[in-house]
């Protein structure tokens, strides 16, 4: 994916919904990882944890409510400052096609169905246009709600990766 530069990436919807797919998978290889090492170290401390060990334990709780914490803000974010007005503005583009719909269905003449069906092919055109961008819209949203927890369990693996070592 670094051959790749972000201006092409956020450009295309499909390549953001690859970049998002690739972070989860890395994701989850990182938290697969993450799990091992702990459940290791919890089986090994057994009844009697050392401070250490007590100290990683209570890191784990407190990791995952922060990094929950911190998606569903970033998610509530990008959601209100994406999404509500990409909706807003293509229901309206979709109420205008359809008023353009019921116009070009109402002509009389040959010369006046034209020109209401030329508005009615670009408001619909205008309506398609904007409901696309609503893909892009979510993945954003999701790739936002994840980054703050692909970003802890990453650094867990290392950390643990090399206290392991």
């Amino acid at each position: 994916m670094s051959s790749l530069t972000s201006a092409v990436r956020l450009a295309s919807p499909l390549m953001l919904w690859v970049d998002l797919a690739l972070k989860t998978h890395e994701m989850l290889l990182s938290s697969g990882s993450v799990i091992q090492m702990r459940t290791e170290r919890i089986a090994k401390a057994g009844l009697a944890p050392s401070a250490a060990d007590l100290a990683e334990f209570q890191l784990m709780g407190d990791e995952k409510l922060a990094a929950a914490g911190e998606s569903g803000v970033a998610m509530a974010k990008q959601w209100h400052s994406s999404q509500v007005a990409l909706a807003n503005r293509a229901l309206q583009q979709w109420f205008q096609s359809a008023g353009a719909f019921f116009s070009m269905a109402g002509s009389i003449t040959p010369a006046q169905a034209a020109v209401r069906s030329d508005a009615f092919m670009r408001a619909t055109a205008r309506a398609a246009g904007t409901a696309s961008q609503l893909s892009g819209a979510a993945v954003r949203i999701a790739r936002r709600g994840l980054k703050p927890i692909h970003a802890a369990a990453t650094s867990n693996a290392r950390r643990l990766a090399e206290l392991r070592d």
